[in-house]
């Protein structure tokens, strides 16, 4: 009986000292999982960036976290994913951290795809072939697949149901875009951005000058190429609507640029020869406005083709190359070739 009493004394103080080791375990586990769950991940590195890759497992993604040393422990990674991120879709993309973070704030900026975005700015006057250009040189989207997307004119049919391509459309601007951005989602955002900017009043303009949104995307090309002056836009953008008016040819010599550029015959400067061309689009030729836009325009031209200062003037020539003389008669026109083109 005596050593039956003492067995169990003895086996009494074991579970007491188990579960009292048990508790200073689970105590010291949780002290753990808290510090490396919700307290900023202090053997950080100054700065890294990471791809995760399109249909990447989280065991994946939670081990490479750890690799780079932005999150402490995959376990509680994937424990603490489990319980509070479950429903929760970590997405594809570049990202790049530069602080230490909570495991709370690394899962909220992969589930919210917070990605690197990257920046690249279209210049106005652009067309395609160099827009596709300057995309491969900035952000390696392949040139012939930009040019593919730019003929997607399901994407402008609203506007323009005459497209023959997204040429005019491209809206010039700065881009903020992600690493995996492709030449179809360039192109559908660069419209888009196009959208945005021509509004509702714009349009209300247009019908008021018995234009579409073609014909003043047509034109405003033809002002975007002709000068840089915000100032000057809105004089040529008159000798262009009078010119229409009274039927007159444009005379716009980069419309000819243009089907050169296309055709891969532009050697910096027009020939005689260049302005006799045959084509639609050589205004010198051919009255009205070309087929097409000749250039993606940027605001300040759609701007000027829609409100026109009130003029005269039916010619003008460059007196240098940031400025232009106007004129409203031919022989004034012949005295200003003479005084800043012939004896310049």
């Amino acid at each position: 009986m005596k050593k039956k009493k003492k067995t169990q004394k003895i086996l009494k103080k074991f579970f007491i000292i188990f579960f009292m080791l048990l508790i200073v375990a689970i105590a010291l586990v949780g002290l753990d999982f808290y510090q490396k769950v919700f307290t900023s991940y202090k053997d950080y590195p100054e700065a890294v960036t990471i791809e995760v890759k399109k249909g990447a497992a989280v065991s994946i993604v939670g081990r490479q976290l750890v690799r780079e040393k932005i999150i402490a422990n995959y376990l509680y990674f994937r424990i603490y994913y489990r319980l509070f991120f479950a429903g929760a879709s970590i997405k594809s993309g570049e990202y790049r951290f530069d602080r230490p973070m909570t495991m709370k704030e690394v899962i909220d900026i992969l589930t919210q795809g917070k990605v690197v975005l990257h920046k690249v700015t279209i210049q106005e006057g652009l067309i395609i072939k160099e827009i596709a250009g300057l995309l491969l040189q900035e952000r390696g989207i392949a040139a012939e697949s930009f040019s593919r997307a730019a003929n997607n004119i399901a994407l402008v049919r609203d506007l323009d149901p005459g497209a023959d391509s997204l040429e005019g459309y491209l809206y010039p601007d700065t881009y903020h875009i992600r690493r995996e951005t492709d030449a179809d989602e360039m192109a559908h955002l660069m419209v888009d951005r196009f959208k945005e900017n021509f509004t509702n009043a714009m349009k209300w303009r247009a019908e008021k000058l018995g234009m579409s949104i073609r014909q003043i995307v047509i034109l405003a090309s033809l002002i975007e190429k002709e000068t840089s002056s915000r100032e000057e836009r809105f004089l040529i953008s008159s000798v262009f609507h009078n010119r229409l008016k009274v039927g007159m040819t444009l005379g716009c010599d980069p419309t000819i640029i243009y089907v050169l550029k296309k055709i891969g015959k532009y050697n910096g400067k027009l020939g005689w020869n260049d302005l006799k061309l045959d084509s639609p689009y050589n205004t010198r030729l051919y009255s009205g406005l070309p087929p097409g836009p000749i250039c993606n325009p940027g605001y300040a031209s759609i701007e000027a083709a829609l409100y026109p200062e009130n003029t005269q003037y039916l010619y003008f020539v460059a007196k240098n190359p940031q400025s232009h003389y106007f004129s409203k008669t031919l022989d004034e026109h012949n005295w200003a070739v003479r005084k800043f083109i012939i004896n310049r």
